[in-house]
């Protein structure tokens, strides 16, 4: 890994500390830490990275945000997502990425060493329980498509039809076909029941909408 330039957006210092030691001490040249996106976007300006570790839920933004900004600066990006969630909304939210790799938090760092060197070699990696993950909703045909979840997390933040409609670039017709799927999805019959029960089943991350 020498030679190599690799920045890690993540908002506690123990874990930028801790990323950047073990990188470091296995021969990469240069590691730089971010707290939140806007402090790496503007990095991007002056330079760019070998390999971008993510973290998924960075406060008060969106990492479906962020991993497009980074690929709009850098069109050849490998990124990896650095998680300790795994709720169907975030294996969602990072499937429809199609990032180059996931990796757990709870993972050894001589494990997430070994995900940068095959990201870094061009490979994909996936761990075993994203992978299980993704699986399970796969074969669940209720499960929302990310169309669905991107007009879910609209209707939970007080969002009219035609609101939604205008910020999606979407019909209002269309809007309210994908509130019927996710009625039908989720087998409730209001908007009260469909958000207490997205928000149960963790397709919806509250935080994210105390944050708006």
């Amino acid at each position: 890994m020498q030679g190599m330039h690799i920045a890690v957006v993540d908002d506690h210092s123990v874990v930028q500390e801790g990323l950047r030691s073990c990188l470091e001490n296995s021969g990469v040249e240069h590691v730089e830490c971010f707290s939140n996106g806007g402090q790496l976007m503007a990095a991007l300006g002056r330079c760019r990275f070998d390999i971008y570790i993510v973290d998924v839920e960075l406060p008060g933004e969106d990492c479906s945000v962020l991993i497009d900004e980074i690929r709009g600066m850098d069109k050849g990006a490998k990124i990896v997502v650095n998680t300790m969630h795994e709720e169907p909304w975030v294996v969602s939210k990072i499937t429809s990425k199609q990032v180059d790799a996931v990796v757990y938090k709870s993972a050894s760092m001589e494990h997430l060493l070994d995900v940068v060197t095959s990201v870094a070699a061009g490979r994909q990696y996936f761990s075993a329980n994203f992978r299980r993950l993704q699986s399970l909703m796969e074969v669940q045909n209720d499960v929302p498509t990310s169309r669905e979840l991107e007009i879910l997390k609209n209707i939970a933040s007080g969002r009219s039809t035609k609101n939604i409609a205008t910020a999606l670039f979407i019909s209002e017709n269309t809007v309210e076909n994908h509130r019927k799927s996710l009625f039908r999805k989720f087998k409730v019959r209001n908007m009260a029941e469909l958000i207490v029960k997205a928000i149960a089943q963790g397709y919806i991350n509250p935080k994210e909408l105390m944050a708006e």
